[in-house]
């Protein structure tokens, strides 16, 4: 059924679904109609698709969007490393980076309140520019970051800094996930709609190029990182300003209000967004302060000792002015890796990037040879309950492994890339199901305050997850002394069992949603919950399902699912497992 194509598709694109009232039959079937008289195929012709849009009107939009949005990831995961890894340099400890970046978190949950108000009201054009140009604001402050400042007047400055960052992703975020509901079809998955998907696929892992430019660029110079990504910046303004029209994405009809976002009425949606909360917690509290401070900090052994010179004091320390070997960074701790900036910076780009591809093929990789596509509140417990594994896994290997007390450099790497790889695939494929479920419990006419205030929750969790790993890595650990700092092995055992925790609690919230009708698959051959069945509505169990989420939503669904299977096929496919 074509309907279901088209959400398939939706899904397919790690979650972007629109989030305001946007009216968007015009352009899509515009774009429809182009792309199917150019007889495109994105999956063997992406970049000549790509330029077919671009000469195209109705696809032009999202071409320049789209564009704009990718730029604009690029140069907020640069920021944040920059930022980060210039602050250990300077001897700031994990807890006062942590603060450093409490603004930044904290304006995003005001702007995914309001950002979809204000879409609808000013048009795609008005906020894309204006976060563009806000991102222009945040790096422009952070050039008069000055060396001779006390901490508490660098940290009260890069913070504010920060802020403006935080309002700018989420208003360009605003463009880059509505454009793609604007120019898909209502009707029908389409050959432009892989054309969105190839696109769109990459976002989340460009944020990860970002990571590894920003820490490769801080090598060289830091006005030079700053000044390379303002150029990106800078890239994309012209086209967005001289190439989109004012109306986009204006509302056509009544806007919601400020009051409608604070209405507490759907409990799913509800305990789905406390649940997102804990969810991207988990991944915080190791992985943005600690796990970076932990890859850069040195070897206990050997600081305080006398040196000649910075040859024999190891990675990640110094020879002083009274000729010992102290830490680079005390506030980091000791007992880490002692990496460079830009192998740090490598590390935690390769994880983005791998997030952000399975996020994007987790349908067609993951769910859908489960069975578990469309997922319901099962599939997630499920896969949340797994999310532990890995920091619970890395907590042991912490506290029980000889490698983290003898500084087994090679051993302790290779269960960071086993923990790093494995949690990436898990925690991508549960943000990929958050994001369908999300939709899937949003009132029908209420879709663009319940995706805002959803996506506030997943802010305030970044926030609870970087402010708690910053208390943790820094205070927790024996402190070594002046020269050495605190001892950075338990501070980051701590970290690892906090995200455990988080991922705990975000499965058991998510137990109480109710949403279970479906049932619970793993592959054709083993089902862990039997579906409900509905007596004498001559429907069978797919049927069923589908009618609850057309019920729930009044959107199309998910999955292609295939053909409609009658109960005797799937009892016959039971018997031949």
């Amino acid at each position: 059924m074509s309907t279901t194509k088209e959400t398939h598709s939706s899904y397919n694109e790690q979650g972007d679904y629109p989030s305001n009232n946007y009216e968007a039959g015009v352009i899509s079937q515009e774009a429809n109609n182009d792309l199917d008289d150019r007889k495109i195929d994105p999956a063997n012709h992406a970049s000549s698709s790509i330029m077919e849009a671009a000469r195209s009107k109705a696809l032009r939009p999202f071409v320049i969007i789209s564009s704009s949005y990718l730029l604009f990831t690029i140069t907020d995961g640069a920021a944040r490393l920059i930022v980060l890894l210039h602050a250990y340099n300077k001897s700031f400890s994990a807890f006062e980076v942590a603060l450093m970046f409490t603004l930044y978190e904290l304006a995003g949950v005001v702007t995914n309140l309001l950002a979809g108000i204000m879409g609808a009201k000013w048009g795609i054009k008005v906020t894309l520019l204006t976060g563009l140009l806000l991102q222009l604001v945040s790096y422009g402050l952070l050039f008069g970051w000055q060396d001779d400042w006390s901490k508490e007047q660098a940290i009260l400055y890069v913070t504010m800094a920060q802020m403006w960052g935080g309002v700018a992703k989420d208003l360009t975020k605003l463009g880059g996930k509505t454009i793609t509901k604007l120019v898909t079809p209502e009707e029908q998955e389409t050959k432009l709609f892989k054309l969105v998907s190839l696109i769109t696929g990459w976002k989340n892992s460009l944020k990860g190029v970002g990571y590894f430019l920003g820490s490769a660029l801080l090598q060289i110079s830091y006005e030079l990182a700053l000044s390379v990504m303002m150029c990106l910046i800078v890239a994309a303004i012209p086209w967005a300003l001289f190439g989109l029209d004012r109306s986009l994405g204006t509302a056509k009809k009544t806007n919601a209000s400020l009051k409608d976002i604070f209405v507490f009425d759907n409990r799913n949606l509800n305990l789905l967004s406390l649940a997102r909360l804990f969810l991207f917690a988990s991944r915080d509290f190791w992985f943005e302060v600690p796990l970076p401070f932990f890859f850069r900090a040195p070897s206990c052994e050997g600081l305080g000792t006398q040196c000649p010179d910075d040859g024999i004091c190891g990675n990640g320390a110094v020879c002083s002015d009274s000729g010992f070997c102290e830490n680079i960074n005390p506030g980091g701790g000791c007992g880490g890796l002692g990496l460079g900036r830009v192998i740090v910076g490598a590390v935690l780009g390769g994880y983005i990037i791998l997030y952000g591809q399975v996020q994007s093929w987790t349908p067609q990789l993951v769910t859908g040879p489960l069975g578990q596509t469309p997922p319901n509140k099962l599939t997630e417990v499920v896969w949340c309950f797994i999310n532990c594994i890995p920091t619970a896994l890395m907590t042991v290997v912490i506290l029980f492994d000889p490698a983290f007390d003898e500084n087994n450099t090679s051993r302790m790497i290779i269960w960071f890339v086993i923990v790093i790889v494995s949690f990436a695939f898990i925690f991508a494929v549960n943000s990929s199901i958050h994001s369908f479920l999300v939709v899937n419990y949003a009132s029908k006419d209420k879709v663009a305050v319940s995706v805002g205030f959803y996506y506030m929750s997943n802010a305030l969790g970044r926030l609870f997850g970087t402010l708690g790993s910053g208390v943790l890595y820094t205070f927790i650990g024996e402190d070594l002394g002046a020269v050495a700092g605190t001892n950075a092995v338990a501070g980051l055992a701590a970290c690892f069992l906090a995200g455990t925790l988080s991922s705990l609690l975000s499965a058991v919230i998510t137990c109480f949603i109710d949403d279970q009708n479906s049932g619970l698959k793993c592959g054709s051959c083993l089902t862990i919950v039997k579906p409900k069945t509905v007596v004498d509505t001559g429907m069978d169990t797919d049927a069923i399902k589908k009618e609850e989420t057309r019920s729930m939503t009044g959107l199309p669904l998910m999955g292609d699912l295939g053909a409609e299977v009658s109960l005797a096929d799937e009892l016959n496919q039971e018997m031949s497992c």
